[in-house]
């Protein structure tokens, strides 16, 4: 089945994801169906994923889909899961000429059924010299027990101690001769928050994603949200990663904000345009030629929107943060951030999950990152919103107050 679903065209794309296939059985049981019906829907769904993480370009995916403790399993649910390995492999043996896939098996080969591991073996001769794409497939797999592995091996090569270092030791781990043997996002199903042992040595700079619904329920598009989300993360690898561009003082853009807020029904004049001058200058690090600039879009914008013409107001924020994009230098995507914000005005600022995509996607950190800053911001709104329709002053107050602790936690993330 073909994906239609796109990347936005600057996003980063991993060269690897490795997947927990997780929550099979909890599925099933939650829907009144025997856990083997679980077992199919989730091996479906993790094909389906697999595949379109190669048409975004995806080079290795990893599967980790029966551990070193699953065999602890009854002998029903084994030999149906022992079908679906064969199965799977036959729908990867269909996929490899054409993908230029690769496929490896990642754990011990003395545990299963002998006709299983002579398929794995031929499937991996196979496929050994195509290079478009890596398919590691972790059965009878854990941790531990790869690291012994390897180290068994380096002691039979009668390598000395001396001469052991990270990359040696690497290159006998089951991932050993791949190009990119290294992870660099890490997905788990079924809301469980553990690595559980997957690739110890592989996971090292990986970025993390807990997926709270079960594999059966994995999509394409849910992938699709993972990789966006994992572009917006900052990978420091140890580095200095300082954004320069968001030195703001919390207290001066909680000021400027408020101000804002409370000449909000005021119709377009000079002090308008220049509180929006001054908020954006502090808020983004701009020069005040290019803040002025920003204002009188972002003011033609919520023109826009107050005749109720969203289309316009669209195009008005998308030029805004265009603007923004080209001096900030921020990978987000202007079309993006144009219509989460137009969304958020329609909410009144009080969508806590269209307000967490919008932070994250404007300061490039992950949607768990934004959620502080979402929250509180939303507050905030909600006692503007009851301020603005005369519900008391002390609802202005409360507004302040969680407008600051919102700039102080937005700060915080992305200093």
């Amino acid at each position: 089945m073909s994906n239609n679903i796109t990347l936005p065209k600057d996003a980063v794309i991993p060269n690897h994801i490795a997947i927990i296939l997780d929550g099979n059985r909890r599925w099933a049981r939650a829907r009144g169906m025997y856990t083997l019906e679980g077992h199919k829907a989730g091996f479906e769904a993790g094909m389906q994923v697999a595949k379109a993480s190669r048409q975004w370009g995806v080079h290795t995916f990893t599967v980790w889909g029966f551990s070193t403790e699953n065999w602890d399993r009854s002998l029903k649910e084994i030999s149906y899961l022992m079908k679906l390995y064969r199965k799977m492999l036959d729908e990867i043996k269909k996929e490899a000429k054409k993908d230029q896939i690769r496929f490896v098996h990642l754990g011990r080969k003395d545990r299963f059924p002998k006709e299983l591991v002579k398929y794995f073996k031929e499937l991996e001769k196979e496929t050994k010299d195509y290079k478009e794409h890596v398919f590691n497939v972790a059965l009878d797999y854990g941790g531990h027990d790869e690291i012994i592995r390897a180290t068994q091996k380096i002691i039979k090569a009668g390598i000395r101690a001396e001469d052991v270092d990270e990359k040696l030791f690497a290159s006998y781990l089951d991932t050993g001769d791949q190009p990119y043997p290294y992870v660099d996002l890490f997905i788990r199903t079924s809301g469980e928050q553990r690595t559980s042992g997957f690739l110890p040595w592989q996971l090292n700079y990986a970025e993390y994603y807990w997926e709270l619904g079960h594999l059966p329920d994995m999509t394409p598009g849910k992938l699709r949200d993972i990789i966006v989300d994992f572009s917006r993360r900052r990978r420091r690898f140890g580095g200095n990663d300082a954004m320069e561009h968001f030195s703001f003082d919390p207290e001066v853009l909680t000021r400027l904000e408020l101000k804002w807020w409370r000449l909000g029904k005021i119709p377009e004049g000079t002090r308008l345009r220049e509180y929006a001058l001054d908020h954006i200058k502090e808020q983004y690090g701009l020069s005040k030629h290019l803040a002025g600039e920003a204002a009188k879009l972002l003011l033609e914008a919520i023109s826009e929107e107050n005749k109720q013409k969203f289309d316009k107001a669209r195009v008005k924020l998308k030029k805004f943060y265009k603007l923004i994009k080209a001096e900030v230098k921020l990978a987000f995507e202007p079309e993006i951030v144009a219509s989460l914000e137009v969304r958020m005005r329609s909410e009144k600022g009080e969508g806590e999950d269209t307000t967490r995509e919008y932070l994250a996607e404007v300061y490039r950190i992950s949607l768990f990152q934004a959620a502080k800053a979402a929250h509180l911001k939303v507050l905030a709104n909600v006692e503007r919103n009851l301020a603005q329709a005369g519900m008391g002053e002390q609802h202005w107050v409360k507004a302040e107050d969680y407008l600051q602790k919102y700039y102080r936690a937005l700060k915080e993330r992305v200093a």
